[in-house]
């Protein structure tokens, strides 16, 4: 695997919402020991649900690929807005990039490895309910919604397709194994 972004191995890990992308990467990183940028860090907000990659390229992608440290603030979902600590990214031999677009078309040619991850949709939602706490027949809609987008972007991206990896997020075990579905030029598996 040849780092592709500067002296960098970026590895993107993304898939639909509650599919096991942050469970994924979180392992992956440990046994790379290697940071993980979480793309709903740089969300300005729900409707920020794919424009804020010119953030991610300026304060992230960008110092990275020049060999220099990175640094964002983290969307204050409860306060609507950027703040907190600074979060740094030193240059590493590998970073990971972790939510939803994270392998999008426009950063595939810098992309050491792609990785989607895969899981039922009613698990997903079953995960994406938990994780934000709201049952809540709006939030249900909202968040329907918020995957048909997802469904779309995947769909015009053609981002399963170009994946190196598409591994099986529904094993929710406490080791570090995931399923792998398919690796890329296989020919097999879904």
């Amino acid at each position: 695997m040849a780092p592709r972004l500067g002296a960098t191995r970026l590895i993107a890990v993304d898939g639909p919402s509650g599919a096991g992308k942050t469970t994924f990467a979180l392992r992956l990183a440990k046994q790379l020991d290697a940071p993980v940028v979480h793309t709903d860090d740089l969300l300005d907000g729900w409707d920020d649900q794919f424009t804020f990659w010119e953030r991610l390229e300026r304060q992230v992608l960008g110092p990275l690929r020049r060999g220099e440290t990175a640094t964002y603030r983290r969307y204050q979902w409860h306060l609507g807005k950027f703040a907190g600590p600074p979060v740094r990214v030193d240059p590493a031999p590998a970073v990971l990039v972790e939510g939803v677009s994270a392998a999008r078309r426009e950063i595939r040619p810098e992309l050491s490895l792609a990785v989607f991850v895969v899981a039922p949709s009613d698990l997903r939602l079953r995960r994406s309910v938990a994780r934000d706490g709201d049952d809540s027949i709006a939030f249900r809609a909202y968040l329907e919604r918020w995957r048909a987008a997802e469904d779309r972007h995947f769909a015009e991206d053609d981002t399963r397709a170009a994946a190196d990896l598409i591994v099986d997020g529904e094993a929710t075990t406490g080791d570090d194994r995931f399923t792998l579905l398919r690796e890329r030029g296989d020919g097999v598996g879904p």
